[in-house]
């Protein structure tokens, strides 16, 4: 049997499942990745430091085509998270840059969702030329949002894919 490349794909899980579908893969022999980060917790009574998903019910695996289906009749899994009609593939390089910077001591990454910009939040671009640029944003949406860039004293409105932004504490 010859064995089919390998390639990392995001599974969609169900809410607060991702520790159990990564651990059930693995039990399956299936390359899983879950990826978690420290984060300190408060009760009433305590704080306490717990391992928390970084990607709210996703987990990624690195499979052939022939196991796709092995991993879809795993209990939690929903789907696969599908980019214009297939499975999304995720690059090599993105899944290493994330275990990097996980890796780091103190490291937090705060993800928000491409609807989790609001008109007025402060941001800064990421991506492009206007990269390490701060503005606000004018108007939110799922795809683009447009942000006012206050630069040479002039007031531009830029549309900009929601993945080049992050939010400005």
């Amino acid at each position: 049997m010859i064995q089919q490349e390998q390639k990392w794909y995001a599974i969609y899980t169900k809410p607060r499942w991702e520790k159990k579908v990564d651990s059930v893969l693995v039990r399956k022999e299936i390359e899983s990745w879950c990826p978690v980060q420290k984060v300190q917790k408060q009760w009433s009574d305590r704080k306490k430091i717990i391992e928390e998903p970084l990607f709210k019910s996703y987990v990624f695996v690195r499979i052939g085509e022939e196991e796709r289906v092995k991993v879809l009749m795993t209990d939690g899994v929903l789907n696969f998270v599908h980019y214009l009609g297939k499975p999304a593939i995720i690059r090599d390089e993105e899944i290493d840059l994330i275990k990097k910077y996980l890796s780091e001591g103190d490291a937090q990454i705060e993800i928000i969702s491409s609807e989790g910009f609001k008109e007025n939040t402060k941001v800064r671009v990421n991506h492009g030329v206007f990269m390490d640029n701060d503005g606000i944003v004018l108007r939110g949406g799922k795809k683009k949002v447009y942000v006012q860039l206050l630069s040479l004293g002039q007031v531009m409105v830029v549309e900009f894919p929601a993945e080049y932004l992050s939010p400005i504490k």
